[in-house]
């Protein structure tokens, strides 16, 4: 179906006709100056729509053209009868638009003549040319992180290492004999070193961590901790210094009497024993640390 629209109270009138069987747009060809406008005819009675003719392509389009000072418009006649349409013939450059007038009243609008029959459909143009690729997209956020890996099992505490025995308590000195002064008897000799206390076992190397997951990397896992070092096993207690024997007491003056012979001198006691020193406990060794460095799977 083919529907004509007539415009009115435009200088120059324009008829315009619109169909519904549109074929492929072609691409827009290049606007020429405008040219002036020129005297408004009378317009005919309107005929029977011819058929409408395949849509050249459309040509490049020019550069605009300065636009020219209006003129006044003038009076608008009245609109005698539509002329028969004929053929569309091939689209005249443009002229440069002329200097916009002054509004003239407008005039009366005429009776609008019959509508003439649809015409034909035409054939369909030729496809027009594919339009310019649109710009490429913005670049999308980038993903998320993956979750951390799990952390490795932490690596069993190796045992605490052996104490050492307690070195042997030194035998108690005999007690001196009671003489006029008990002299200090001289000091024992040193107890033996007791034996040196046991190594403790190394401690159990730590698992290694498992691999983490395949993220935006994951990380590795954890290197299982070291061991603990074992505990160093306490001194052994020293032997208790011998008891010193006690000084004898000071023998009682006689009655002075007639002076005789000088008694003999008293013996001087046996000096007592000073007790031996008892064995020094052995120091427990440290416990073999373990290794630095554990070898992580895959590396």
């Amino acid at each position: 179906m083919t529907t004509i629209i007539v415009i009115e109270n435009i200088t120059p009138q324009v008829g315009v006709e619109l169909s519904q069987d549109q074929g492929p747009q072609g691409g827009v060809g290049a606007t020429g100056p405008t040219g002036p406008a020129g005297p408004v005819g009378p317009i005919g009675a309107t005929g029977p729509t011819g058929p409408t003719g395949a849509t050249g392509a459309t040509g490049t389009t020019g550069a605009t053209g300065a636009t020219g000072d209006t003129g006044p418009t003038g009076p608008t006649g009245a609109t005698g009868p539509t002329g028969s349409t004929g053929s569309t013939g091939p689209t005249g450059a443009t002229g440069p638009t002329g200097i916009t007038g002054a509004t003239g009243p407008t005039g009366v609008t005429g009776a609008t003549g019959d509508t003439g029959p649809t015409g034909p459909v035409g054939a369909t143009g030729a496809t027009g040319a594919t339009g310019p690729s649109g710009p490429t997209g913005a670049t999308g956020p980038q993903g998320a992180t993956g979750d951390t890996g799990p952390t490795g099992v932490t690596g069993a505490t190796g045992p605490t290492g052996a104490t050492g025995p307690v070195g042997a308590t030194g035998p108690q000195g005999a007690t001196g004999d009671v003489g006029p002064t008990g002299v200090t008897g001289p000091t024992g000799p040193a107890g033996a070193t007791g034996p040196t206390g046991a190594t403790g076992p190394q401690g159990i190397p730590g698992d290694t961590g498992p691999t983490g997951p395949a993220g935006a990397t994951g990380s590795a896992g954890a290197t299982g901790p070291t061991g603990p070092t074992g505990a160093t096993g306490p001194t052994g207690d020293t032997g208790p210094t011998g008891v010193t024997g006690p000084t004898g007491p000071t023998g009682l003056t006689g009655a002075t009497g007639p002076t005789g012979p000088a008694g003999a001198t008293g013996a001087t006691g046996p000096t007592g024993l000073t007790g031996a020193t008892g064995p020094t406990g052995a120091s427990g060794t440290n416990a073999t640390a373990l290794p630095d460095i554990l070898m992580l799977g895959g590396m």
